[in-house]
């Protein structure tokens, strides 16, 4: 009987750690969103708040998105990593003593966003570049898998336990995030391992701008780091979802936190059977079937007005989401080589991760103007649409049959 993939990572303690610094600071980052999210929309009663909450996320990525890369391959990951904790529990204490002196305003909370997403746009690209330098290579494809299933998790414990701790006491919810985000912190001094020593290239415009030029003259590696941003700019909902849960299905902070764990619920379901049964065949086309059902997932869900069915519709999305993330990350790692997976892993975090935030502000723009139900049902047939046409204009990633490097 071969070894359990849980008792095979769990030989080695520098990803253990890693492991729950990403899940400690993912769920405090979750309920920090839950809180801000329902806050903002009760101080000032407009949709277009939520989308701006998702552009002041948005833009601290796309100006560091190339520096970040750079630093990632160039420097010490842990020191980038304590000072992105840092970051964090720093906004989790500004929002706690907003709360206790009564101070919160629609700029500070904004300003609060600005500061996670810098930290997040640095924490995502360099712990997707840090896992394969704690484990032995063969042992790459279960650390991956554990690596999305601690995120997962917290997507899933994080906005639910935000929520409940939101209705009981918004003041204690603060509180809880800023113990989480220490003992993250606390975690990123405890990692060990050993690192190669790797001559720097030195800072110049030409190495920086490589992991973009690496991804553009590889058009199977363009489509599918841009699938994504194109897909949830569309059709990201979860902006919207204060809305949706007080308005349109007369839920409380509570079903907030449901909705917006219900998607993590179905990734997380969906990756523990990718662990047992990956997908081996047809890498393609079942890339795009799952992107098609993430377009007709939030179709269903813009036209529920029944709770059990709404949180339906997102478990589907988040399973099919699961498949898509798992099938791109996987054909994203085979094709980049050691000394470009910082930059090639921070143009993909722009691709993929900031899609969310930028989608967030797409959904509240155009729920201020045309309505929550219209933007979102827009955004989901608008996936089907793009998920479709990268099928035209990418063949080579429609044919992928296998998780083999595609040749030069």
């Amino acid at each position: 009987m071969s070894e359990s993939p849980t008792a095979s990572l769990l030989q080695y303690r520098a990803f253990v750690m890693l492991w729950f610094m990403r899940l400690s600071s993912t769920i405090a980052y979750h309920m920090m969103v839950v809180v801000i999210g329902w806050t903002i929309y009760a101080l000032t009663d407009n949709p277009l708040d939520l989308g701006l909450v998702g552009l002041v996320q948005f833009v601290p990525t796309v100006v560091l998105t190339l520096l970040i890369g750079h630093l990632a391959d160039r420097y010490d990951k842990r020191i980038i990593l304590r000072l992105t904790q840092a970051g964090y529990t720093l906004s989790a204490v500004v929002l706690l003593i907003a709360f206790w002196q009564q101070t919160l305003s629609r700029e500070l909370l904004l300003a609060i966003v600005f500061v996670l997403g810098c930290a997040r746009a640095f924490e995502i690209p360099t712990g997707h570049a840090f896992v394969p330098a704690l484990v032995p290579i063969d042992v790459l494809p279960r650390a991956t898998a554990g690596w999305a299933a601690s995120n997962q998790t917290a997507i899933i414990a994080g906005p639910a336990l935000g929520g409940l701790a939101y209705g009981i006491n918004p003041f204690g919810a603060c509180a809880i995030c800023v113990v989480f985000f220490l003992v993250a912190c606390a975690l990123t001094f405890m990692f060990r391992t050993q690192r190669a020593v790797i001559a720097r290239e030195p800072p110049t415009l030409a190495s920086v701008f490589a992991g973009l030029h690496y991804i553009y003259t590889r058009p199977r590696l363009l489509g599918v780091v841009s699938l994504d941003l194109f897909v949830v700019l569309l059709g990201g909902a979860t902006a919207l979802l204060p809305v949706f849960a007080r308005d349109i299905l007369a839920t409380g902070p509570l079903g907030l936190g449901l909705l917006r764990s219900a998607p993590a619920v179905g990734a997380l379901l969906m990756m523990t059977w990718l662990t047992r049964h990956p997908i081996e065949r047809h890498i393609g086309p079942i890339l795009f079937a799952a992107v098609s059902v993430f377009g007709v997932a939030t179709t269903v869900f813009a036209l529920s007005s029944w709770f059990a069915l709404s949180l339906g519709a997102l478990i589907v999305l988040g399973a099919a989401d699961a498949i898509s993330v798992v099938l791109r990350f996987t054909l994203v790692q085979i094709e980049t080589p050691d000394a470009m997976r910082g930059r090639v892993s921070a143009i993909n975090a722009l691709f993929t991760g900031t899609s969310n935030t930028l989608g967030e502000f797409e959904s509240g723009a155009v729920a201020a103007w045309l309505g929550a139900v219209p933007s979102v049902l827009i955004g989901g047939i608008g996936s089907i649409v793009i998920a479709l046409s990268w099928m035209g204009l990418f063949p080579a990633l429609r044919r992928v049959d296998r998780f083999e490097p595609a040749r030069d």
